[in-house]
């Protein structure tokens, strides 16, 4: 790759973007030489990488979370920018062959169509058909299930197909009906509130749907806050600045029809920026899906607090360490304490290289292992779902370190690593707590912590062409890949996502009796 490739317009167009060309460059660096494999050494398991909480610990470390808590040091982080169009993939699929005059096989419309009334959003839906002369019946009649596709799906009727799940009213709670942000809201009130009452969310959201966001917040607010709850609100973009630059499949420049350069974005690890930018302390991350009604909210929260408490005990431990460090000189003892520490605490295994430093260079090498951001992620067990998992992990220093591993990112042909992928028996919810800030108050600057190789390659189409297309390092793959970092068993009740517009007829979203 040379500069030749590239001509003034184009520079002024990187330019813009808020991209150095140096980050281009590597960009197209990694499409040349490809995403190198992870080096997986085995699958996390409960006590060797997954730490199982016993229930006599769950009050005291509910208190430590509960005193965070209290200081105003938490703040709710909720990816919700992506769109909800491939949970109504499947309808978007009937409406186009109903459209057509073709039939539409049962399978998941069927489902839909059959279970319509137990929708959360059913009211809506039928009070705006019959804004249509549409009345609604049970069985719905076959002459109803196009202007039902269409009224909830069509941008000038209910808009569902190209609304963020955000935004979709989720669940009944008796006479009322929540979007999932509300029951964000609510989740937060319960182990997100300060002394003065006041819950602190963030939400990353697409431009186009912000203030669609905000008027629903400015509508409910009220509400919550009449039952006592205090909200402060923050939202932000991803940064035009992440976005990717795309190639053709001989890894040039792909450029649209303009002749400009394609930028595309760059997937979730882009809100490492975001996330950033935050004044925080310690940040709860859950997608903005997994959330539940209030019958099934207790354990779900028991177990955010226990991952917070988790957090700070670890955090006192790695402060009084670091403090220690700075007042004293390293003896053999205190050496091999750290590194015990940081083996069975940090789930980070020192290469032998590092354990025979000599004194000052072993201090030095362990201030650094120990001042890192520091997250709990909670793991749920291995029951089918999709999702990455916890894996030991083979630095390319012979360091071993906890990760969180999506099988793209597993070399599937070598019979070895394959085994241990089979091996898995926990994956990644989405469930995490992070600790942002150092022993003196510190913020890390997260962009320093990530594994800029952890990136993931993907072919993609524009305008009928073919391209390939960059992901950044994925927000708590990657991104978070040089994290001190804490794995804890959680219940697989606390994971309810919604991937499909059915989903929402599980038990798990379903009012009860």
């Amino acid at each position: 790759m040379n500069h030749t490739q590239f001509s003034q317009e184009d520079f002024a167009q990187i330019e813009k973007k808020g991209h150095k060309f140096e980050l281009i460059r590597q960009q197209l660096a990694m499409f040349e030489k490809g995403v190198p494999f992870l080096q997986l050494n085995r699958a996390c398991t409960v006590g060797d990488g997954i730490v199982q909480v016993p229930p006599a610990q769950h009050a005291a470390l509910s208190a430590l979370a509960d005193e965070a808590q209290s200081a105003g040091r938490a703040t709710k982080f909720v990816p919700a920018s992506g769109a909800a169009s491939r949970m109504f993939k499947a309808l978007h699929a009937a409406k186009e062959a109903l459209e057509a005059g073709n039939p539409v096989e049962d399978g998941a419309f069927g489902t839909f169509i059959d279970n319509l009334h137990r929708f959360a959003f059913y009211p809506e839906l039928s009070e705006r058909l019959a804004e249509r002369g549409v009345t609604l019946a049970q069985p719905v009649a076959a002459a109803h299930h196009l202007p039902v596709l269409q009224t909830l799906l069509d941008g000038d009727a209910m808009n569902y197909g190209n609304l963020p799940k955000g935004l979709l009213q989720f669940h009944k709670e008796g006479d009322r009906v929540r979007t999932s942000v509300e029951e964000h809201f609510v989740e937060a009130g319960a182990y997100g509130v300060d002394a003065e009452g006041i819950a602190r969310l963030h939400f990353t959201v697409s431009p186009e749907h912000f203030e669609a966001f905000q008027d629903l917040v400015d509508e409910k607010r009220d509400d919550y806050e009449r039952e006592g709850l205090k909200l402060e609100i923050g939202y932000s973009f991803q940064k035009p600045a992440t976005d990717t630059i795309a190639v053709d499949l001989e890894n040039i420049p792909f450029r649209e029809e303009s002749g400009q350069l394609l930028f595309r974005p760059g997937g979730h690890g882009a809100l490492i920026e975001n996330l950033n930018d935050l004044d925080g302390d310690i940040l709860f991350v859950k997608n903005i899906d997994n959330v539940v009604p209030d019958r099934l909210k207790d354990t779900t929260i028991l177990y955010k607090k226990i991952l917070a408490g988790h957090l700070m005990r670890v955090q006192r431990a790695l402060f009084a360490h670091l403090n220690w460090l700075d007042e004293n000189e390293l003896n053999p003892q205190k050496r091999d304490e750290l590194f015990d520490f940081a083996a069975v605490e940090l789930g980070y295994i020192a290469p032998e290289a590092a354990r025979g430093l000599d004194d000052k260079e072993a201090h030095d090498y362990l201030h650094r292992l120990l001042n890192r951001p520091l997250r709990v992620c909670g793991m749920v067990k291995n029951e089918g779902e999709p999702g990455g998992g916890p894996f030991w992990v083979t630095g390319k220093d012979g360091a071993q370190s906890v990760q969180i591993v999506e099988s793209s990112q597993i070399d599937r042909h070598d019979a070895a690593q394959a085994g241990i992928l089979a091996s898995s028996t926990h994956f990644n919810p989405v469930d995490l707590v992070c600790a942002v800030r150092d022993y003196r108050g510190n913020r890390f600057n997260l962009p320093d912590y990530v594994d800029d190789e952890a990136c993931f390659i993907s072919e993609k189409s524009k305008s009928g062409k073919s391209l390939k297309a960059l992901e950044l390092p994925g927000l708590w793959n990657g991104a978070m890949a040089n994290w001190n970092t804490v794995f804890v068993e959680v219940p697989l009740i606390t994971f309810n996502p919604v991937k499909t517009v059915n989903d929402l007829l599980r038990d798990a979203h379903q009012p009860g009796n």
